[in-house]
């Protein structure tokens, strides 16, 4: 019989934070229809675990071309549009687990706006995402995610069909 000496448990990352340590699921709020079944995943998920739902909406610069003193009033109408966005999404949020999410409002790149607030914000630990019902296209940021920018994110991707049934995400969840 091989006797192996205790070795000491050592965390090899001793930064990260576990279940009970305020998991959050961000979720990107943006127009699609596939977009319930990533809150509803993320709230059910949070609610199970002790966690909490982060949301994002990324307000994209106009491209204005020549009329530059229009850019001011559509960058505001921009954030406008992403603020109301995030508090529909918050809505349903809290109706489904009791708690209110925490929001996040970006002006830029959706892609690299999603991926500076993960590396900025620690607690955040997955990210939450709907792939589109569409056999050919599973949505931009699901490509590029499990494309050639995989390797540029820190935490684990959750794709949802975004085909799901709220009693199919319950069930999963």
């Amino acid at each position: 019989m091989l006797v192996l000496p205790e070795v000491p448990k050592v965390d090899p990352c001793p930064d990260r934070q576990t279940a009970g340590d305020n998991r959050t699921f961000l979720v990107v709020v943006d127009e699609t229809t596939e977009l319930r079944a990533a809150l509803r995943f993320a709230a059910r998920r949070a609610q199970g675990t002790g966690g909490r739902v982060a949301l994002v909406s990324v307000a994209q610069p106009p491209d204005v071309g020549p009329w530059m003193f229009v850019d001011s009033l559509m960058r505001e109408e921009a954030r406008s549009k992403a603020e109301q966005m995030l508090q529909r999404s918050a809505s349903i949020i809290q109706s489904i687990d009791g708690e209110a999410p925490v929001l996040h409002v970006r002006e830029g790149e959706m892609l690299a706006e999603v991926l500076a607030l993960i590396d900025e914000d620690p607690s955040i630990s997955i990210l939450v995402l709907a792939t589109a019902a569409d056999d050919e296209d599973p949505g931009p940021l699901v490509r590029a995610l499990t494309g050639r920018q995989a390797g540029r994110i820190r935490v684990p991707v959750t794709l949802v069909p975004g085909c799901l049934t709220d009693s199919e995400i319950d069930v999963l969840t």
